[in-house]
């Protein structure tokens, strides 16, 4: 199948569903100019004093690294607070919204992204599912108990050539001893995922309502596929947009070796010409 063929059937299939079920991984936010640290060698350029001392994703996105070494495990998620909190979202999120607002349910979110970038974007917080967690959210590293509390307001000086923090350390209210990121990291067995179990539910409450759904998942990567596997557990037609993994499991399901923009534009401007 031809890519205008697979881009007018990506659109029949949205306007005959009653719900989208938008499945977002790190590919979503490159078009934003986020990093999708694909590889250590992708997170060494964006953080070199992390490639100075060959530290690798698995090692700094890891509880113990805030044992470790505190100062450059909040470098690296302060940095990334910084950096997320300046990110506006691109043009994909709008045409996303725009399609979702006409379907008889709407859409709802799941993402493995941790960038709060839809929120920001305007869709509903309540129809989002994070299901590695959020940024934008903190918890106790012990824990000392289930409680999450939002990072708003938290202000992280960085020395980024370090990438170390510079500010005091982020506290635990309840116990003072030291916080980190609602985010569930690698080996982790401390995340408190109460916040996220929460969004689960809301999420296949909306489910049940629908009765042809169809997700339309971008930038989900195949080396932790959380986002690819979610995709598929709902056995309904999926329209999956990326550039480098495009391959889908069904005969029903579309596949797009395009990026977010480029893919989201070339079926919006279909929807409009056939609808």
């Amino acid at each position: 199948m031809q890519i205008e063929e697979k881009i007018t059937k990506a659109a029949e299939l949205i306007l005959q569903a009653d719900g989208l079920l938008i499945a977002a991984g790190a590919g979503m936010g490159v078009d934003s100019g986020l990093p999708d640290f694909r590889g250590n060698e992708g997170l060494w350029r964006a953080y070199p004093e992390l490639g100075k001392h060959r530290i690798s994703f698995v090692e700094i996105a890891n509880p113990n690294a805030f044992s470790d070494n505190a100062r450059l495990a909040w470098g690296f998620y302060g940095h990334r607070l910084k950096r997320y909190r300046e990110t506006q979202p691109h043009e994909g999120f709008r045409i996303l919204k725009k399609i979702a607002k006409k379907r008889v349910h709407g859409a709802f979110i799941f993402t493995s992204n941790v960038d709060g970038q839809f929120q920001k974007a305007g869709f509903d917080d309540s129809r989002i599912a994070e299901c590695h967690g959020s940024i934008h959210h903190l918890q106790c590293t012990i824990p000392c108990s289930a409680s999450i509390w939002t990072s708003e307001g938290l202000s992280v000086e960085i020395d980024e050539e370090n990438c170390r923090l510079l500010s005091n350390f982020p506290l635990c209210p309840e116990c003072h001893g030291l916080s980190r990121p609602n985010i569930l990291m690698f080996n982790d067995w401390g995340w408190i995922s109460n916040r996220t179990e929460m969004q689960m539910e809301r999420l296949n409450k909306w489910y049940r309502k629908t009765s042809r759904l169809v997700v339309i998942e971008i930038g989900a990567g195949v080396h932790v596929p959380t986002v690819r596997r979610a995709s598929e557990s709902f056995n309904v037609p999926i329209i999956r947009i990326n550039p480098d993994y495009p391959e889908v499991p069904k005969s029903t399901d579309i596949g797009l070796a395009l990026g977010a923009i480029d893919a989201l534009r070339s079926i919006r401007n279909r929807i409009e010409l056939i609808a």
